[in-house]
């Protein structure tokens, strides 16, 4: 995506892993704005990073977080959430969600998942209309909107890597734009040392 095709509103991105067993929608506002501190949030506007950690850099993950993850992240396959590979470390809090079958990592989440259903207005620009069969409403997986509150009650970090390259609206999403203006934050989750910068990774990170 080019400078110029960044828009300052929200568009919903398809995502899936390679084989398609995983299928979800992020609603993405870009560009995404600096932070000017690793703590403090980006109210309106996607965060992108990458960390040292040795579960990220084993991974290759690259984060990307969604300033209002209740309301603009939506796992649409598989029906249960039971079948999806699920690996926890560390704490064990986080679920470091994979497909069983081709092994890619989409997503990572803590919280309250519910079963829901959304308006195609959320997401229909996104995917294919054959998906609604007829019907305005399309079922979901998502966190809780009356209980998910970021870094409180839940957690979501969806890959950027997973972010489908062709999308239905024809603004793919350009990570290679995203290093160049320096718009990546890379963080030191190792060594838990220094502030977060946009110039180059921390020991033991990834470009």
């Amino acid at each position: 995506m080019s400078t110029s095709s960044q828009s300052q509103s929200a568009l919903p991105y398809s995502g899936s892993c390679h084989c398609g067993f995983i299928q979800y929608v992020a609603v993405i506002p870009l560009p995404p704005a600096k932070a000017p501190n690793p703590h403090q949030s980006t109210p309106s506007r996607a965060r992108f990073y990458k960390c040292n950690c040795t579960t990220c850099q084993k991974m290759g993950y690259f984060h990307m977080r969604l300033p209002d993850a209740a309301n603009q992240f939506f796992v649409l396959a598989p029906p249960d959430l039971e079948s999806i590979g699920d690996y926890r470390c560390g704490s064990g809090h986080v679920q470091w969600f994979f497909c069983p079958t081709c092994g890619v990592r989409c997503f990572a989440t803590a919280g309250p998942w519910i079963k829901d259903e959304i308006s195609r207005d959320l997401v229909d620009k996104a995917i294919s209309p054959k998906r609604f069969e007829g019907r305005d409403r399309l079922s979901v997986w998502r966190m809780d909107p009356a209980l998910y509150l970021e870094q409180k009650t839940g957690y979501v970090s969806v890959n950027a890597l997973t972010i489908d390259q062709d999308q239905q609206h024809g603004q793919s999403l350009d990570l290679r734009h995203l290093v160049d203006q320096k718009l990546v934050e890379y963080m030191d989750c190792k060594e838990r040392k220094g502030e977060k910068r946009y110039t180059y990774p921390y020991e033991g990170g990834t470009w």
